[in-house]
């Protein structure tokens, strides 16, 4: 983990091309302090954990709203892992209830469906960036 700004890694794997979402939120935690690092749209999820492992970032945040979630997020976890990252990894979007334990099981830490604020999103990653021994600079 990097020491200082935490660096957050946000990136929209899949066909999907929906992005007002993950730039508000990338917006937010830019805001907020961090370090953000936006990969663009269409991403693989060879790419996206690639750049995550190239930054040297602190967490990823994933974005999906194709329904491909269940095949492309714990995707992105295995090839961070494989890569030996340990990073934190979380996501949101479109994703049915029944299907956030599932994700969390393979790795995902926490899922944000519509509705969640910015605020809650920014408080979450303080909180799992503070678990993992990185203090935020004031």
């Amino acid at each position: 983990m990097a020491q200082g700004r935490p660096r957050i890694l946000v990136a929209k794997p899949g066909l999907d091309g929906h992005d007002r979402g993950i730039k508000v939120v990338a917006r937010a935690l830019r805001d907020a302090g961090m370090e953000v690092i936006y990969t663009g749209l269409h991403q693989t999820p060879e790419q996206i954990a690639s750049a995550a492992i190239q930054e040297d970032v602190d967490a990823v945040g994933l974005s999906c709203l194709s329904g491909a979630h269940m095949t492309l997020f714990p995707r992105v976890v295995e090839l961070i892992r494989e890569s030996g990252g340990d990073m934190v990894v979380f996501g949101g979007g479109i994703i049915p209830e029944s299907d956030i334990p599932k994700l969390k099981d393979q790795g995902i830490e926490e899922v944000f469906t519509p509705g969640t604020t910015t605020g809650e999103i920014i408080e979450w990653v303080d909180r799992h960036i503070a678990r993992a021994g990185l203090e935020r600079e004031a």
